[in-house]
């Protein structure tokens, strides 16, 4: 939201939290527009998802309401020809967590693996520039300032098209 915001774009970012106990799945949500956004509800039928952990795609319907031809990102090491996704959305992938481990944000068992998965939103729907991203990972990044950085320049090169 921040990378956005610092092009020029409109911003309404907020998570959802329910009842859920430390593990769960969480859902965020953005809205980014040339004016300014208004509406302020959860989105049922997004235009695009990104999927932080991999264990989610089989435990929740992650695809629930994205609309046809949208991007569905996610952090897999996973053979990109095993995933069922491809015929109705566009698919960008992405081992964050192997990015992130290499870095040392967090740790092996629990890798941080937010501003990596930034970095092939950038590259992948081309709606944020990667200087933008890299420079929000910085001024954000309560610690490891760089390395944060070098994650998101990783993802960006490193994110594919399936």
């Amino acid at each position: 939201a921040t990378a956005m915001v610092c092009e020029g774009k409109y911003v309404q970012a907020f998570p959802e939290y329910g009842v859920e106990r430390r593990g769960q799945p969480v859902s965020a949500f953005i809205r980014i527009d040339a004016k300014k956004v208004n509406l302020r509800c959860k989105i049922y039928e997004p235009d695009h998802v990104v999927v932080l952990d991999p264990t989610l795609l089989e435990a929740v319907d992650v695809t629930a309401g994205l609309k046809e031809g949208g991007w569905l990102i996610i952090n897999t090491s996973e053979n990109p020809k095993n995933l069922p996704f491809t015929k109705k959305y566009r698919v960008g992938i992405v081992d964050a967590t192997e990015i992130a481990v290499r870095h040392g944000l967090g740790s092996k068992t629990a890798p941080i693996v937010n501003t990596a998965i930034l970095g092939a939103f950038a590259k992948l729907t081309g709606f944020v520039k990667i200087e933008s991203v890299a420079q929000a990972a910085y001024e954000l990044s309560p610690l490891k300032k760089e390395e944060n950085v070098k994650a998101v320049k990783e993802a960006y090169k490193l994110a594919q098209i399936v």
